[in-house]
Protein backbone atom coordinates (compact mmCIF):
# COMPACT_ATOMS: atom_id res chain seq x y z
CA UNK A 1 0.00 0.00 0.00
CA UNK A 2 1.48 3.29 -1.17
CA UNK A 3 0.99 6.09 1.39
CA UNK A 4 1.16 8.83 -1.24
CA UNK A 5 -1.52 7.11 -3.32
CA UNK A 6 -3.68 6.66 -0.24
CA UNK A 7 -3.42 10.37 0.61
CA UNK A 8 -4.25 11.40 -2.95
CA UNK A 9 -7.33 9.20 -3.19
CA UNK A 10 -8.66 10.03 0.26
CA UNK A 11 -8.22 13.71 -0.61
CA UNK A 12 -10.41 13.23 -3.68
CA UNK A 13 -13.10 11.56 -1.55
CA UNK A 14 -13.37 14.20 1.19
CA UNK A 15 -16.55 15.67 -0.32
CA UNK A 16 -18.21 12.29 -0.87
CA UNK A 17 -17.00 10.27 2.11
CA UNK A 18 -19.68 11.12 4.67
CA UNK A 19 -22.56 10.27 2.34
CA UNK A 20 -21.10 6.92 1.32
CA UNK A 21 -19.24 5.62 4.39
CA UNK A 22 -22.28 3.80 5.79
CA UNK A 23 -20.36 1.15 7.70
CA UNK A 24 -17.83 3.64 9.10
CA UNK A 25 -20.73 5.73 10.45
CA UNK A 26 -22.14 2.71 12.27
CA UNK A 27 -18.68 1.94 13.60
CA UNK A 28 -18.24 5.45 15.01
CA UNK A 29 -21.58 5.22 16.81
CA UNK A 30 -20.82 1.81 18.30
CA UNK A 31 -17.26 2.77 19.25
CA UNK A 32 -18.39 5.43 21.71
CA UNK A 33 -20.76 2.95 23.37
CA UNK A 34 -17.71 1.17 24.82
CA UNK A 35 -16.76 4.15 26.99
CA UNK A 36 -17.48 3.89 30.71
CA UNK A 37 -17.63 7.62 31.38
CA UNK A 38 -18.21 10.85 29.48
CA UNK A 39 -15.35 12.77 31.11
CA UNK A 40 -11.78 12.66 29.76
CA UNK A 41 -9.52 15.64 30.37
CA UNK A 42 -7.20 15.17 27.40
CA UNK A 43 -8.37 13.36 24.25
CA UNK A 44 -6.45 12.40 21.11
CA UNK A 45 -8.28 11.22 18.02
CA UNK A 46 -6.18 9.53 15.34
CA UNK A 47 -7.20 9.55 11.68
CA UNK A 48 -10.06 12.00 12.14
CA UNK A 49 -10.65 12.43 8.41
CA UNK A 50 -13.91 14.25 7.68
CA UNK A 51 -14.92 14.14 11.35
CA UNK A 52 -17.51 11.34 11.53
CA UNK A 53 -16.27 10.29 14.95
CA UNK A 54 -15.14 13.79 15.94
CA UNK A 55 -18.64 15.23 15.71
CA UNK A 56 -20.10 12.47 17.85
CA UNK A 57 -17.30 12.66 20.42
CA UNK A 58 -17.33 16.42 21.00
CA UNK A 59 -21.11 16.34 21.43
CA UNK A 60 -21.10 13.47 23.92
CA UNK A 61 -17.87 13.81 25.86
CA UNK A 62 -16.60 16.37 28.36
CA UNK A 63 -12.95 17.34 28.03
CA UNK A 64 -10.37 20.06 28.59
CA UNK A 65 -8.47 19.50 25.35
CA UNK A 66 -9.30 17.60 22.18
CA UNK A 67 -6.61 16.95 19.58
CA UNK A 68 -7.60 15.57 16.19
CA UNK A 69 -4.89 14.07 13.98
CA UNK A 70 -4.90 13.25 10.30
CA UNK A 71 -2.44 12.64 7.48
CA UNK A 72 -4.34 15.13 5.28
CA UNK A 73 -3.87 18.82 6.12
CA UNK A 74 -7.11 19.54 4.24
CA UNK A 75 -9.08 17.88 7.04
CA UNK A 76 -8.32 20.75 9.41
CA UNK A 77 -11.06 22.97 7.97
CA UNK A 78 -13.63 20.19 8.25
CA UNK A 79 -12.70 19.57 11.87
CA UNK A 80 -12.67 23.27 12.79
CA UNK A 81 -16.18 23.57 11.32
CA UNK A 82 -17.30 20.95 13.81
CA UNK A 83 -15.63 22.61 16.80
CA UNK A 84 -13.25 25.59 16.43
CA UNK A 85 -11.54 24.80 19.74
CA UNK A 86 -10.18 21.45 18.56
CA UNK A 87 -6.41 21.24 18.16
CA UNK A 88 -5.61 19.83 14.71
CA UNK A 89 -2.38 17.85 14.45
CA UNK A 90 -1.34 17.26 10.85
CA UNK A 91 1.07 14.33 10.62
CA UNK A 92 1.58 10.70 9.72
CA UNK A 93 1.06 9.61 13.32
CA UNK A 94 2.69 6.24 12.71
CA UNK A 95 5.94 8.06 11.97
CA UNK A 96 5.57 10.92 14.47
CA UNK A 97 4.18 9.09 17.52
CA UNK A 98 7.43 9.46 19.49
CA UNK A 99 7.33 13.24 19.09
CA UNK A 100 4.05 13.65 20.99
CA UNK A 101 4.96 15.68 24.06
CA UNK A 102 1.98 14.85 26.29
CA UNK A 103 -0.11 11.94 27.43
CA UNK A 104 -3.86 11.42 27.16
CA UNK A 105 -6.78 10.13 29.18
CA UNK A 106 -8.43 8.82 26.01
CA UNK A 107 -7.01 7.95 22.60
CA UNK A 108 -9.66 7.05 20.05
CA UNK A 109 -9.70 6.17 16.36
CA UNK A 110 -12.32 4.99 13.91
CA UNK A 111 -11.54 2.90 10.84
CA UNK A 112 -7.97 4.08 10.29
CA UNK A 113 -5.50 1.67 11.90
CA UNK A 114 -5.84 -0.83 9.04
CA UNK A 115 -3.82 1.58 6.87
CA UNK A 116 -0.77 1.55 9.12
CA UNK A 117 2.31 -0.23 7.83
CA UNK A 118 3.28 -1.88 11.12
CA UNK A 119 0.51 -1.88 13.69
CA UNK A 120 2.46 -4.33 15.87
CA UNK A 121 5.21 -1.73 16.40
CA UNK A 122 2.87 1.24 16.55
CA UNK A 123 0.45 0.09 19.25
CA UNK A 124 3.01 -0.23 22.11
CA UNK A 125 4.28 3.27 21.30
CA UNK A 126 0.73 4.58 21.26
CA UNK A 127 -0.14 2.95 24.58
CA UNK A 128 2.88 4.67 26.12
CA UNK A 129 1.11 7.97 25.36
CA UNK A 130 -1.76 7.07 27.69
CA UNK A 131 -1.90 8.43 31.22
CA UNK A 132 -2.12 5.85 34.02
CA UNK A 133 -5.59 4.32 33.75
CA UNK A 134 -5.96 5.98 30.35
CA UNK A 135 -8.12 4.30 27.70
CA UNK A 136 -7.27 3.31 24.13
CA UNK A 137 -10.37 2.68 22.04
CA UNK A 138 -10.28 2.05 18.31
CA UNK A 139 -12.11 0.35 15.50
CA UNK A 140 -10.45 -1.25 12.53
CA UNK A 141 -11.14 -4.19 10.22
CA UNK A 142 -10.45 -7.91 10.36
CA UNK A 143 -9.29 -10.46 7.75
CA UNK A 144 -12.77 -10.97 6.25
CA UNK A 145 -12.91 -7.34 5.17
CA UNK A 146 -13.41 -6.96 1.40
CA UNK A 147 -13.01 -10.70 0.97
CA UNK A 148 -14.63 -10.45 -2.47
CA UNK A 149 -11.89 -8.11 -3.69
CA UNK A 150 -9.23 -10.35 -2.20
CA UNK A 151 -10.67 -13.37 -3.99
CA UNK A 152 -11.19 -11.65 -7.35
CA UNK A 153 -8.19 -9.32 -7.47
CA UNK A 154 -5.82 -10.93 -4.99
CA UNK A 155 -5.38 -7.66 -3.06
CA UNK A 156 -5.81 -7.05 0.64
CA UNK A 157 -4.41 -5.04 3.51
CA UNK A 158 -2.46 -6.97 6.20
CA UNK A 159 -5.44 -7.21 8.55
CA UNK A 160 -4.82 -8.76 11.96
CA UNK A 161 -7.30 -11.28 13.32
CA UNK A 162 -9.03 -11.04 16.68
CA UNK A 163 -6.70 -13.71 18.05
CA UNK A 164 -3.64 -11.81 16.83
CA UNK A 165 -4.84 -8.63 18.55
CA UNK A 166 -5.52 -10.61 21.72
CA UNK A 167 -1.95 -11.93 21.65
CA UNK A 168 -0.42 -8.55 20.83
CA UNK A 169 -2.30 -6.77 23.64
CA UNK A 170 -2.65 -9.60 26.15
CA UNK A 171 -0.97 -7.74 29.05
CA UNK A 172 -3.81 -5.19 28.92
CA UNK A 173 -6.67 -7.74 28.85
CA UNK A 174 -8.38 -5.99 25.92
CA UNK A 175 -12.05 -6.13 25.06
CA UNK A 176 -12.30 -7.13 21.40
CA UNK A 177 -15.49 -7.55 19.38
CA UNK A 178 -16.00 -8.05 15.67
CA UNK A 179 -18.90 -7.99 13.22
CA UNK A 180 -19.73 -8.83 9.63
CA UNK A 181 -21.71 -6.40 7.46
CA UNK A 182 -22.58 -7.07 3.83
CA UNK A 183 -23.50 -4.33 1.36
CA UNK A 184 -25.32 -5.24 -1.85
CA UNK A 185 -24.91 -3.39 -5.15
CA UNK A 186 -26.60 -3.47 -8.55
CA UNK A 187 -23.41 -3.99 -10.56
CA UNK A 188 -19.69 -4.62 -9.98
CA UNK A 189 -19.09 -1.10 -11.31
CA UNK A 190 -21.16 0.20 -8.39
CA UNK A 191 -18.81 -1.61 -6.01
CA UNK A 192 -15.86 0.24 -7.54
CA UNK A 193 -17.77 3.52 -7.37
CA UNK A 194 -18.44 2.94 -3.67
CA UNK A 195 -14.75 2.32 -3.05
CA UNK A 196 -13.80 5.47 -4.94
CA UNK A 197 -16.30 7.66 -3.09
CA UNK A 198 -14.92 6.46 0.25
CA UNK A 199 -11.26 6.66 -0.78
CA UNK A 200 -10.67 2.94 -0.42
CA UNK A 201 -9.66 2.51 -4.06
CA UNK A 202 -6.12 3.17 -2.83
CA UNK A 203 -5.93 -0.57 -2.19
CA UNK A 204 -4.61 -0.98 -5.70
CA UNK A 205 -2.17 1.41 -7.37
CA UNK A 206 -2.65 0.97 -11.10
CA UNK A 207 -4.72 2.27 -14.00
CA UNK A 208 -7.29 -0.14 -15.38
CA UNK A 209 -7.81 -0.92 -19.05
CA UNK A 210 -11.21 -1.76 -20.53
CA UNK A 211 -10.10 -5.38 -20.53
CA UNK A 212 -9.36 -5.16 -16.79
CA UNK A 213 -12.82 -3.74 -16.17
CA UNK A 214 -14.60 -6.38 -18.25
CA UNK A 215 -12.69 -9.15 -16.50
CA UNK A 216 -13.46 -7.66 -13.08
CA UNK A 217 -17.16 -7.52 -13.88
CA UNK A 218 -17.21 -11.10 -15.17
CA UNK A 219 -15.26 -12.43 -12.19
CA UNK A 220 -17.47 -10.54 -9.74
CA UNK A 221 -20.68 -11.79 -11.33
CA UNK A 222 -19.33 -15.35 -11.26
CA UNK A 223 -18.34 -15.02 -7.60
CA UNK A 224 -21.60 -13.32 -6.62
CA UNK A 225 -24.18 -14.71 -9.09
CA UNK A 226 -27.21 -13.31 -7.26
CA UNK A 227 -25.97 -9.74 -6.73
CA UNK A 228 -22.59 -8.08 -6.25
CA UNK A 229 -21.84 -7.80 -2.55
CA UNK A 230 -19.03 -6.32 -0.49
CA UNK A 231 -18.17 -7.61 2.97
CA UNK A 232 -17.02 -5.42 5.83
CA UNK A 233 -15.47 -6.96 8.97
CA UNK A 234 -15.39 -4.23 11.67
CA UNK A 235 -13.44 -4.83 14.87
CA UNK A 236 -13.70 -2.84 18.12
CA UNK A 237 -10.82 -2.88 20.56
CA UNK A 238 -10.64 -1.29 24.00
CA UNK A 239 -7.92 -1.44 26.62
CA UNK A 240 -6.90 0.45 29.75
CA UNK A 241 -3.32 1.23 30.72
CA UNK A 242 -3.83 0.17 34.32
CA UNK A 243 -1.57 1.36 37.15
CA UNK A 244 0.68 -1.46 38.29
Amino acid sequence: MNTAVMQKRFLKSLDTYNDNAKIQKKMAEKLLSYLDTARYDDILEIGCGTGLLTKLAVNRLEYNSYTANDILAECEGLIKNIEPGINFYFSNIEESINSLDKTYDLIISNASFQWFKNIEEFLPKLISKLKPNGTLLFSTFGPENFRELNYILGISLPYLSKREYETLLKEYSPVIDEEIHVLAFKTPADVLRHLKLTGVNSLENKSWTKHDMFKFEDDYNNYCPTAPILTYNPMYIKLVRAIK
